[in-house]
């Protein structure tokens, strides 16, 4: 468990002026330790859920997935309904908004383009060299397939599925186009299970079978185990994908040998379900399975005489907060998972945020944890991991040892004249307040680190420093 380090340095924290709104709320300015801002961009003040970093023919281009909403695009003149933002980051202390694709009209979850994935068709195995594509959930009906070859130009190739009644967070393998698709598809038993596609030929998708948890397919009866949030695959060379069930509550960790996955029997029977599966733990009803992230092959220092065991696999479980100043039913924390001996998979450890170091529960928002990044590059791969935590900003943690995951810096973005209220519900009426709420994070193969906001903020674009950027791997 890491708390907060006294000895860090806050940079600002409470300016004296208010904002101009009904909350009252007065300005915070940036916090940090041992991380700094390179660049923002306020995404035209939409709320953004998933970046991600993609390099295409020398640019470093920004994907932004948002929820649900409408606002004007000032490179049309038109008001949209949100969908994806498209940000050149290639200088990062000058990022270039670029273009916007609208998503579905409606609100928060229920329209937007949350998700995003993208794929060089270089590295495809049946897709065009000169292409760039990007793969994105359009509100919660359909998956799209965009060709984003020339950023400021997209297009739509294909929709791959619609008539969907939800969906949420895939992932696409570019080295074999492996898609897995968080779908809802009529007559299951639950809003969001997995759609595995072919899409190594993205303008042809090839449907591949549907997959869940027993007790969550047509005709099933009894309990129904919670909804899937999404997957991390390791690819052909791991032969494993690793599923987070729930988000804050009634979690699931589920460990699936890719190989049987992909070529066992598809029709959705309990034992073809079953078939698969290594391993899984089922949460306490109080925890959920947001992100589940692997941390592979990490040498322990601690053991490093020791004749077993001196190697060892992990998981790091990320919960996600739901409720705004800390009403949920408990704390949502991260948590490591040792996966060694990967039929038996075993929590060693935990990580969280101390509420005091920062007086969090009384900033408004949601305060806990939410999801840590997925790309594991060279600089950072079982060295670093970034997790976001709502109103707390950033967090830069020490896994090196995965026994004793330590904070190693932060950072809590200012509030701006973009950044929107979050209400809670009370007896005398709703209580709003101004808050940040760091809703995602990701890392490029340079090093940068990219945080956007759930509260309509925009996205931050950062670099370690200090000790923090010691544990890196820069050389």
């Amino acid at each position: 468990m890491s708390k907060h380090s006294k000895g860090a340095t806050i940079a600002v924290t409470v300016l004296l002026a208010a904002l101009a709104g009904p909350s009252g709320a007065q300005q915070r300015a940036a916090e940090k330790s041992n991380m700094e801002l390179l660049g923002y961009n306020d995404l035209q003040a939409r709320s953004a859920y998933h970046p991600v970093l993609n390099e295409q023919n020398g640019r470093w281009i920004a994907y932004i997935g948002h929820h649900g909403g409408a606002a004007l695009n000032p490179l049309t003149g038109n008001k949209e309904p949100n969908g994806t933002s498209i940000v050149d980051v290639t200088d990062p202390k000058n990022p270039k908004y670029l273009h916007h694709i609208p998503g579905e009209a409606g609100q928060g979850e229920r329209g937007g383009a949350q998700m995003v994935r993208t794929c060089n068709g270089r590295d495809l195995p049946k897709g065009d060299r000169s292409k760039s594509y990007l793969l994105r959930s359009f509100g919660n009906t359909a998956h799209e397939i965009w060709d984003v070859t020339v950023p400021e130009q997209p297009a739509l190739l294909t929709t791959v599925v619609k008539g969907l009644k939800d969906t949420h967070k895939n992932w696409w393998e570019c080295d074999t186009g492996i898609a897995y698709l968080v779908s809802g598809v009529q007559d299951w038993r639950v809003r969001r299970m997995i759609q595995i596609y072919d899409l190594s030929d993205p303008a042809k998708p090839v449907f591949i079978r549907n997959f869940g948890l027993p007790g969550q397919q047509p005709g099933a009866s009894g309990p129904v185990p919670n909804d899937l949030h999404g997957p991390i695959s390791t690819g052909p060379k791991g032969n494993r994908i690793y599923l987070g069930y729930g988000t804050n509550r009634q979690g699931v960790l589920q460990i699936v040998d890719r190989e049987k996955l992909l070529k066992g029997p598809k029709e959705p029977t309990v034992e073809n379900l079953q078939y698969p599966e290594i391993s899984r733990i089922n949460l306490p009803k109080f925890m959920g399975a947001h992100t589940t992230l692997p941390m592979l092959g990490v040498d322990v220092s601690e053991f490093s005489r020791d004749e077993v065991g001196k190697k060892r696999d992990f998981v790091l479980i990320v919960n996600e907060s739901l409720k705004s100043e800390c009403t949920e039913e408990a704390r949502q924390l991260a948590y490591v998972v040792d996966i060694t001996d990967e039929s038996n998979p075993f929590p060693v450890a935990n990580y969280q945020v101390a509420e005091e170091s920062g007086g969090f529960c009384a900033r408004g928002g949601r305060f806990g944890a939410h999801a840590s990044n997925e790309n594991q590059p060279a600089v950072y791969a079982r060295r670093l991991v970034f997790m976001s935590w709502f109103n707390a900003g950033v967090r830069a943690v020490d896994v090196r040892d995965p026994y004793r995951p330590r904070e190693a810096g932060y950072y809590i973005p200012a509030v701006t004249d973009k950044t929107t209220q979050r209400c809670l519900k009370t007896a005398e009426g709703p209580r709003c307040k101004v808050a940040i709420q760091t809703n995602n994070v990701e890392v490029d193969a340079r090093g940068y680190i990219y945080i956007v906001d759930r509260a309509n903020t925009g996205i931050h674009i950062l670099e370690l420093t200090g000790e923090a950027r010691k544990v890196a791997n820069f050389k």
